[in-house]
């Protein structure tokens, strides 16, 4: 089978082709990315530049590379990416014979915007963080006091985000920061957990659970426990959202509760990483999507999982030209 893969320079879209090797799949793979130097555009069997998901010919140029390379399933690596082929998912499937494993625009809108999250969860009843947009903030400190988050509300990897610990402070952020969503700061550092869950037809039928360490808003060490009532809450919280396949939680624990500070309708950053604990949602997924097969929760394995930089060297001239059709890898 032959499976595409955007953002092959991203940490999330380089994941996904980490999981795709790592799966009893053998596939063929290509990969898209704009950048020639692109470590994961050369981990594939082939590989396609792309324009940034901002111009207004990248679709046209999605639509000419499906057209010629005919993948059977195609796994989005960005989260910019995501609106674009939620919107366009029916009519590129319906074009090219191929699946597009995307949410609704819906649940990529809920996902994407921390406000957004924060109401979806709030209506739910459970696991909300204590949220206000500016102008609101008074009633939150009244609730909550200080310190205070304040992070944007569209954003990921930390950028944005900071610690205020007084109304000085707070006023600053609103000032210099547009599009913020003000936060209660709840748990400490060495509580936070990241869950990946696999949901269809609004039931979510496999998660995991790892708690985490960050650096630079990305997972640098990871601890996979059964955790079975994390599991239980994360599983009941993706069977509400009704994603399309995957979803990833980050939250919390605020006084032995699980507070969710970020949903993300996709694949996670951590994907690379859980498949050595037994759970390699990239394959779950394609097998139930192209093959019809159901998902069984995988029984998962305690580890410590440790990340660190590694190396793709690629020699000048093979590197990815703007007029290059592909790439043999």
């Amino acid at each position: 089978m032959k499976v595409l893969v955007t953002g092959a320079g991203a940490l999330l879209g380089q994941g996904i082709l980490k999981a795709l090797r790592a799966s009893t799949l053998n596939p063929t793979i290509v990969a898209v990315d704009p950048s020639p130097t692109s470590a994961g555009l050369y981990w594939a069997d082939a590989a396609h530049l792309v324009p940034m998901a901002s111009d207004e010919s990248y679709l046209d140029r999605i639509r000419s590379i499906l057209g010629a390379e005919r993948p059977e399933i195609v796994l989005i690596g960005t989260d910019v990416e995501l609106p674009l082929f939620a919107a366009a998912r029916a009519e590129l499937e319906l074009e090219f014979g191929t699946a597009i494993l995307v949410s609704s625009t819906e649940v990529v809108e809920i996902a994407n915007d921390k406000w957004l999250t924060y109401q979806f969860l709030k209506r739910l009843g459970v696991g909300f963080v204590p949220s206000c947009l500016p102008g609101s903030e008074a009633a939150l400190i009244e609730e909550a006091g200080f310190p205070l988050i304040v992070k944007p509300r569209v954003g990921a990897r930390s950028v944005g985000f900071g610690v205020v610990r007084d109304r000085a402070e707070l006023q600053r952020a609103i000032e210099t920061q547009p599009g913020i969503i003000i936060q209660k700061r709840v748990g400490d550092d060495d509580c936070e957990y990241t869950a990946g869950t696999i949901t269809f037809d609004s039931l979510c039928e496999a998660s995991i659970v790892m708690r985490r360490d960050l650096r630079d808003g990305n997972t640098y060490k990871a601890y996979v426990e059964e955790y079975p009532k994390l599991n239980e809450f994360v599983r009941g919280v993706a069977s509400k959202l009704g994603a399309y396949g995957p979803a990833n939680f980050q939250f919390r624990l605020d006084d032995g509760e699980p507070k969710i500070f970020e949903i993300n309708g996709r694949f996670s950053g951590t994907t690379a990483l859980r498949h050595h604990a037994g759970f390699n949602e990239v394959e779950m997924c394609i097998r139930r999507i192209i093959f019809g097969e159901p998902i069984i929760q995988p029984a998962l394995r305690r580890l410590v999982l440790l990340r660190h930089w590694s190396e793709t060297v690629v020699e000048p001239e093979a590197l990815l030209k703007r007029d290059d059709a592909a790439h043999g890898g």
